[in-house]
């Protein structure tokens, strides 16, 4: 699937010649990812042709002639299209030519140089875990340093990921985003512009049933458990009143299996909570507090009367959605830009037999695509290990 690259906004620059160039400014979920020349990336993409051929989506041509404002506007959303068809192939993301490329960049723009550095990660319970790195270790290379440090098997790591998280003072979390396994933590953490960011450790799928394939792992049994107990005291998770007494009882055991099975029962266990924001649904403008999980779209919406009401989208019912940017870029030389004050997801769903979109005016917008894809792909592995013609069909 398509990574949430985007090229909201370009800029002339002058060279050392006397003439200009255009600087492009690359964002990944929203967040400035780097700043790059059409040549830098012409290269990239002659390096990449080498090894991987004609797999390659096509590159925009160069320009022999000066550019007109629609052909200026015309390259950038080609340079879009590519690096989000780019990323589509796993064997391409995983190659030294695009890593060590898209690790260049990063540090390059917010001009940090390599060198050795110490990261803390924070672990669901509040308690963080101080590794030593370098500033150009990608998300991938910091989980597996993290892993190794805690005890938490290599096979496992996939169950697992790297998350941008702001912290409030009075003890509220947000999950801002993923960080992708190619991104650079410390050159996230350093380039932001928001108070309270840190990088937390936290479970990467969002079907419970998948707990099961952890439990042989203590570490990764005790990274669960933290997030279960962590999710229940933030109301991400909404246990019955005899649920919770039941696991208040289990937890003073430290009885973690059985706390984790009860668990499987609570409403929006192993749900990713969004902060509260607004729908066009059942009217425009009313506000909703989105949970994501288990192949849905779980809504607490506000209505005109100040009740609420909990609608619940099957993601089985769902035929697509996009994520849209509904503001501008006029200055971007600022330390950290992003694109997520002004954003809305819309999807496309099936109700009474007839299509309708909805749409969610969140700054997550990018955080509860990744979900949805999340969803999709655990469901599409999960459909193909039951049909195993699927699954040959698949590879």
């Amino acid at each position: 699937m398509k990574m949430h690259f985007c090229i909201p906004v370009s800029q002339q620059r002058p060279d050392a010649l006397g003439g200009r160039y255009v600087l492009y400014s690359v964002y990944l979920d929203g967040f400035l990812f780097c700043k790059v020349r059409y040549s830098q990336l012409h290269r990239w993409n002659e390096q990449l042709r080498r090894v991987f051929g004609n797999c390659l989506p096509p590159f925009p041509p160069k320009y022999y002639l000066a550019m007109t404002t629609s052909m200026a506007d015309e390259r950038r959303d080609q340079l879009e299209q590519y690096l989000q068809n780019v990323t589509m192939d796993p064997n391409m993301l995983r190659s030294d030519v695009f890593v060590d490329f898209l690790k260049l960049v990063q540090l390059d723009t917010f001009s940090i140089t390599t060198e050795k550095a110490s990261l803390d990660i924070f672990l669901p319970d509040g308690r963080s875990i101080k590794v030593e790195i370098l500033t150009s270790d990608t998300a991938e290379r910091v989980l597996e340093v993290v892993s190794h440090k805690i005890g938490l098997c290599q096979e496992l790591l996939g169950y697992f990921g790297l998350f941008l998280i702001r912290s409030y003072k009075e003890g509220k979390l947000s999950v801002i985003k993923k960080l992708v396994d190619f991104e650079l933590p410390y050159v996230s953490l350093r380039s932001s512009e928001v108070e309270n960011f840190k990088v937390g450790l936290r479970k990467w799928y969002l079907d419970p049933s998948l707990d099961s394939r952890l439990m042989d792992c203590r570490a990764a049994v005790d990274l669960i458990y933290m997030q279960a107990i962590q999710d229940i005291e933030k109301e991400w998770a909404k246990p019955t009143e005899v649920q919770r007494q039941k696991l208040e009882a289990l937890q003073k055991e430290d009885n973690q299996a059985k706390f984790l099975e009860l668990s499987q029962e609570v409403w929006h266990y192993g749900y990713v909570q969004l902060d509260p924001c607004t729908c066009d649904y059942p009217e425009p403008g009313c506000g909703t507090v989105l949970s994501v999980g288990n192949n849905e779209i779980s809504c607490c919406i506000t209505l005109p009367d100040n009740q609420t009401q909990d609608v619940i989208f099957q993601m089985n019912r769902v035929k697509c959605w996009q994520v849209t940017f509904l503001g501008t870029l006029l200055d971007t030389d600022g330390p950290q830009q992003t694109l997520n004050q002004n954003l809305e997801l819309r999807f496309q769903y099936s109700e009474e037999s007839h299509w309708q979109w909805f749409v969610l005016y969140t700054k997550q917008a990018f955080l509860l695509s990744s979900c949805l894809k999340k969803m999709i792909s655990e469901k599409m592995v999960k459909q193909a290990a039951e049909n195993p013609e699927m699954s040959s069909s698949l590879q």
